[in-house]
């Protein structure tokens, strides 16, 4: 995914550190989504060409959903995934699925079978989506999105500065500048 691939890079070339944190959007979409036609009457198949398009743009082959899904389990499965060691390998299995093969993030056979393509149990990743404490994590993420604003993902906080969605690398690269980060050498 580019934004995963721009992070990386930037971490690589600046002296920076980047804390990912899942921020529950939409908590009011039941599970089993709701289609964009639904939310957008009109508009639906319009924006999921557009972010195809916006995607290519990036040199990234989206496969955009027609529904707008549920994200507490795999968020939860995310923290989860945190306590694990296995963030970077979860999540990047997680968005590949979702964004590129448009597998369904809700269902829990799915989450399993990401949790161990990323080295996970496909057990424990059962025991975890729904499990309180990670369902807690998610609410207080969701919390703290909604105390900062947070109204699209990506948002990167960058310094003073915020960023938000899917940005070329250069406006990542200015925002780290001019929040004082230095080159790696």
């Amino acid at each position: 995914m580019a934004e995963r691939s721009s992070l990386v890079r930037l971490q690589e070339e600046y002296d920076v550190e980047v804390e990912w944190k899942g921020f529950e959007l939409n908590p009011e979409t039941p599970r089993g989504g709701v289609s964009l036609d639904r939310l957008f009457p009109g508009r639906g198949e319009m924006m999921r060409a557009h972010a195809e398009q916006f995607g290519r743009s990036f040199g990234v082959s989206l496969k955009v959903p027609a529904r707008m899904s549920n994200t507490r389990r795999v968020l939860a499965l995310t923290e989860w995934a945190k306590d694990q060691g296995r963030f970077q390998a979860f999540h990047g299995a997680a968005m590949e699925a979702y964004w590129q093969r448009g597998e369904d993030l809700e269902d829990p056979d799915v989450l399993a079978r990401l949790a161990e393509e990323a080295g996970l149990s496909g057990e424990g990743a059962r025991g975890a989506m729904d499990a309180p404490e990670y369902q807690a994590r998610v609410d207080t993420l969701r919390d703290e999105g909604q105390r900062d604003s947070v109204r699209g993902i990506p948002t990167f906080f960058i310094g003073n500065t915020r960023v938000v969605g899917c940005q070329p690398y250069e406006v990542l690269v200015q925002a780290v500048q001019q929040a004082g980060a230095g080159r790696r050498r």
